[in-house]
């Protein structure tokens, strides 16, 4: 059974580097439209479902702005 996870991003602590873009290997990941009380545009989980939990995002964050969370499955 595929891993499944959930991302969670500070926008506030993102300055929008966009390495966790890059990192992330089935593309949750996307700059946001709107800006941070800091001007910056953050990354968002803009499709949460195809997380794998694999932490590539989470380790490449020079901010360490994001948190992985493995999910459980329904009747697993």
């Amino acid at each position: 059974m595929a891993r499944k996870g959930k991302v969670v991003i500070d926008k506030e602590r993102c300055k929008g580097c966009y390495l966790c873009i890059r990192a992330c290997p089935v593309g949750v990941l996307e700059k946001d439209t709107g800006p941070n009380s800091q001007g910056s545009y953050p990354s968002v989980p803009a499709r949460p479902e195809k997380c794998i939990a694999c932490g590539s995002c989470y380790l490449v964050c020079p901010d360490v702005c994001i948190a992985i969370y493995e999910r459980e499955e329904a009747g697993a």
